[in-house]
């Protein structure tokens, strides 16, 4: 029986993904049913001074004009405003919408899905609760019961979209699904790995966004590459000791590979954290300002998930939060409870050997 395939979410890296999917799906009929449902959030949007429901507009134009206007889909991707009519009958799951969405999506599907279905987590973020920083894929497979992997690497939507050469990494577990998502997502315009350490690849997605608030830092004070590149390898090197100390990943390879180096520089370059941390800097705003102004609906995790892994650190000691300066500073900064050039005071004595 071939998999019949559903994607969770519709957002500009969502669009771009169930694009792809759809494609491979009416390409590769032996493996894969050629329909592809995409959930979508309904809204009402304008178009020409006409209203439309946004999964109306998508169905008869086959184009996401909110969230990826001038690119067109396949006409098996098909636009679903319930999620549950949105995954009915699928046995691959791809989950691609902001990380503080899954938990209640998930538990609004559960009672739903397939006994044999997998999935994977493109969302870049954790679960942030009181006392932990919970991976996506954990939250997937614990509220599902389903096995969940991930995908990460440097890939910004627009530019997948316009089919420009991109990695990613796939991380599952078991590595049949893995070949299988490669089935899924490989493009000639778009390779993906695939490694089995599945945390290691949820921290570098969610991690470098910290880093990256940080090089939107260096932009607003107007360094150049030198100083970026210093916060990416410092960052680097945080990013790697954290995941170790707190998940236990002891596998450092995995963070040279797309989802982590290769990332890290992309969104630290072309990325909206590094965008908006320049304007937190320089037009004194909060970033939930910034979100409104700048995001078109969407939202950013780095802040966030700094002040969480301060409370980590803080929570081991004085000692640890030394450990780990640049994600201390950005996080200070973040709060502004000290100013972005303060950072460098921070790096002067950074650990050599983490």
């Amino acid at each position: 029986m071939a998999n019949k395939v559903s994607v969770i979410g519709s957002g500009n890296w969502g669009t771009t993904i169930a694009r792809m999917v759809g494609t491979n799906c009416a390409e590769k009929s032996s493996l894969f049913e050629k329909k592809v449902n995409m959930w979508v959030f309904e809204e009402k949007i304008q178009v020409d001074g006409k209203e439309y429901k946004l999964t109306e507009y998508i169905n008869q134009h086959h184009e996401n004009v909110k969230y990826l206007p001038g690119t067109k889909l396949p006409d098996n991707v098909v636009a679903v405003p319930d999620v549950k009519d949105a995954i009915a009958g699928s046995n691959i799951l791809i989950f691609v919408l902001p990380h503080q969405f899954v938990k209640g999506t998930c538990e609004s599907i559960k009672d739903l899905v397939r006994k044999d279905a997998f999935a994977i987590s493109l969302c870049k973020g954790f679960e942030v609760t009181e006392n932990d920083l919970i991976m996506i894929s954990d939250v997937v497979k614990n509220t599902l019961n389903i096995s969940c992997g991930a995908l990460m690497g440097a890939n910004l939507a627009n530019e997948i979209a316009m089919e420009q050469f991109a990695e990613a990494t796939i991380a599952t577990k078991d590595e049949s699904q893995g070949r299988i998502f490669q089935q899924v997502f490989n493009r000639p315009f778009f390779r993906c790995a695939w490694v089995d350490d599945v945390t290691a690849v949820e921290c570098c997605g969610a991690l470098k966004n910290i880093i990256a608030l940080g090089a939107g830092f260096v932009d607003a004070l107007g360094m150049g590459n030198n100083t970026k590149c210093a916060i990416i390898r410092l960052g680097l090197m945080e990013m790697m000791a954290f995941a170790e100390e707190f998940y236990g990943c002891k596998n450092r390879s995995v963070f040279f590979e797309s989802c982590g180096i290769a990332d890290l520089v992309t969104t630290s370059y072309g990325g909206r954290h590094t965008k908006l941390g320049k304007l937190f800097v320089t037009t004194g705003k909060s970033f939930e300002e910034l979100e409104k102004e700048h995001l078109n609906g969407q939202k950013l995790q780095g802040h966030q998930t700094a002040e969480k892994v301060y409370k980590m650190l803080e929570a081991k000691g004085p000692a640890d939060v030394e450990k780990y300066p640049l994600f201390a500073a950005i996080h200070r900064v973040s709060q502004r409870q000290m100013k972005a050039d303060q950072i460098f005071e921070c790096l002067q004595n950074h650990p050599e050997h983490m």
